[in-house]
């Protein structure tokens, strides 16, 4: 089966921080069933985290070879320190056994799976205005001024990035979670139904 015509649904979801991504995802991903990619990185593991479950743990060298292999749908180094990456072959064969997996990674990233698997269907996740988007970067409380300010200026260009070009399928409005939640399910549901004469389970 090609990776272009899946059984399955390889959903991108991207946003700014402090838009709600993450919580949404979560809570979609509860109604709708699927399950997260794993990453690899060159990161060392904490105590707490579990190789193949929390992230693929590989050495510089092992990452440089699978980069060149051409097996991951997408990578970048983060802060010129430690490279991540989404190994194509686990996203392959879920979809072959016709699951719902998810990409939580930001514009970059999406435009590479774009070209790696033209069928994903990608859906951003937009802040009200900006100033309800710097409310809400505030009200988290994990950052200094400084950082906030950095913060809201990367997610000003990556929501410049993501609604200029002709790279995401859907958007959807973070005005109230809820909704939000509800006009994710729906979208992402419907484009599943549409790649896959099963219907997705629900629970």
């Amino acid at each position: 089966m090609s990776s272009n015509d899946p059984n399955g649904l390889l959903l991108v979801v991207s946003g700014p921080s402090g838009v709600g991504k993450t919580t949404i995802v979560h809570r979609m991903q509860q109604q709708l069933g699927g399950h997260f990619s794993v990453s690899a990185t060159t990161r060392p593991r904490s105590d707490e985290e579990q190789d193949g479950v929390d992230y693929y743990f590989v050495t510089p060298g092992e990452f440089d070879r699978m980069q060149r292999g051409g097996e991951f749908l997408e990578w970048a180094e983060v802060f010129g320190r430690h490279a991540y990456g989404t190994p194509r072959r686990p996203v392959e064969q879920a979809l072959e056994r016709g699951e719902l997996i998810i990409l939580d990674i930001d514009v970059q990233g999406a435009r590479q799976v774009r070209q790696a698997m033209p069928s994903a269907f990608m859906v951003f996740i937009l802040p009200p205005d900006e100033e309800e988007l710097m409310r809400r970067l505030q009200a988290r409380g994990r950052d200094d001024q400084e950082a906030i300010e950095r913060r809201f200026g990367e997610a000003q260009h990556e929501i410049r990035q993501a609604t200029e070009v002709k790279l995401y399928d859907a958007f959807v409005i973070n005005d109230d979670l809820e909704r939000a939640v509800e006009e994710t399910c729906r979208v992402v549901n419907n484009r599943w139904q549409q790649s896959s004469e099963s219907t997705p389970p629900s629970r």
